[in-house]
């Protein structure tokens, strides 16, 4: 799996609840992107950055959503481009599970 960090400046710093608002007005238009397993939004408790954490399938899949013109309407919105930093992950954790490359234990 990739987990794929995106962070941004937000400049003017934004309070929580405008975060909030923000995310949950975009969130909709992740629910459906093909290799997507999970994202998670980030803001600063300063509120001068935001940012997501997504849990992809593949890199492939993350480099298709993370177009130029996905990055050029995150700019838009927020005032700068998004900064995108990738990694493997070859173990995650859930409260009930432990997943690895080699498949799912309990």
């Amino acid at each position: 799996m990739i987990v794929a960090v995106v962070r941004f400046p937000l400049d003017p710093p934004v309070s929580m609840a405008d975060a909030a608002a923000m995310f949950e007005e975009s969130a909709p238009r992740y629910q459906h992107v093909p290799g997507l397993l999970r994202k998670h939004y980030l803001v600063a408790p300063d509120g001068s950055s935001g940012g997501g954490v997504y849990l992809w399938e593949s890199r492939e899949a993350a480099e298709a959503l993370y177009d130029q013109a996905w990055q050029d309407r995150l700019a838009s919105r927020y005032g700068s481009p998004p900064i995108i930093d990738y990694f493997e992950s070859p173990v995650t954790v859930d409260p009930d599970t432990i997943t690895t490359a080699s498949g799912t234990t309990a």
